[in-house]
């Protein structure tokens, strides 16, 4: 069984941030970079963040990422990749999130202008299918939290201890991975999504995700969100607005919500 403690990885982290200076951030904002960021400041780290502002990106997430570069107080610029940039992801094959990556990163490679460029995958992040990290490796991103072998757990853990906002916030992804393989992505078709979903989140849910399966959307709760769905006025609601929103049918997973759920048949085929 390991010895090595949470607050050993994060003096690794520390340490290791230190070496890396000056570096640049990949900030979205979420549980991740938010507190990678943190850390870099309690470093002492000579460090800037930037976020890629693409269509995949929900508005809310971009007005959520400029009230933390004011809340922490740290440089920051913004990016904005149009969809036609980025044309191989919107394709929507297995291999979208690579393609993803490397326009995001090159953007944020170009600009750092041969400084290093950080970003906050940790160690969960490898359990899953993630063709991205795949990019980041080739582009020679690093990834200071995995180093260090921080858990979300733990991300989470020590970002309460630092007073962050973003201790307890959902997990986030981009619209694109909505939306199941193979069917080409939109601009239409990420509105319907983000607005889908931003109905959820004012009628109280909290972490969720509506998969766009063409016709049909298939809402994913967590298990503390389940019980809320079943007032059957609140079903009718939803049901009439998504259908409004142009989803011909309307479907709750039975099962709770899982990061990386339109992956399972990706997986699955990999086992065989």
């Amino acid at each position: 069984m390991s010895t090595v403690t949470t607050d050993d990885k994060y003096s690794l982290l520390l340490d290791n941030l230190k070496e890396l200076e000056p570096f640049v951030i990949a900030f979205s904002g979420g549980v991740d970079s938010t507190f990678l960021t943190a850390a870099a400041q309690k470093a002492g780290a000579k460090f800037e963040a930037v976020t890629v502002n693409t269509p995949f990106v929900p508005d809310r997430e971009i007005r959520e990422v400029e009230e933390l570069v004011q809340e922490l107080n740290f440089e920051h610029q913004q990016i904005e990749v149009e969809l036609a940039e980025l044309e191989k992801a919107i394709e929507n094959t297995a291999e979208r999130c690579y393609h993803c990556k490397k326009v995001i990163f090159n953007q944020i490679i170009d600009y750092a202008a041969g400084k290093t460029v950080v970003e906050g995958s940790n160690l969960d992040d490898t359990g899953d299918y993630r063709p991205g990290r795949k990019a980041l490796q080739e582009l020679g991103v690093k990834s200071p939290l995995l180093a260090a072998q921080l858990t979300k757990k733990e991300i989470r853990m020590l970002s309460k201890d630092l007073g962050l906002v973003t201790w307890d916030k959902p997990t986030l992804s981009c619209l694109a991975t909505r939306v199941s393989y193979n069917n080409p992505i939109t601009a239409e078709r990420l509105e319907k999504i983000e607005i889908a979903e931003e109905l959820l989140r004012r009628n109280g849910f909290k972490q969720f995700r509506v998969r766009d399966h063409n016709n049909l959307a298939r809402i994913e709760l967590s298990e503390a969100d389940r019980e809320k769905i079943l007032d059957l006025n609140l079903m009718d609601k939803l049901s009439d607005k998504l259908q409004k929103l142009g989803f011909q049918y309307v479907t709750l997973d039975l099962s709770a919500y899982k990061s990386g759920s339109m992956n399972k048949e990706i997986l699955e085929g990999k086992d065989e």
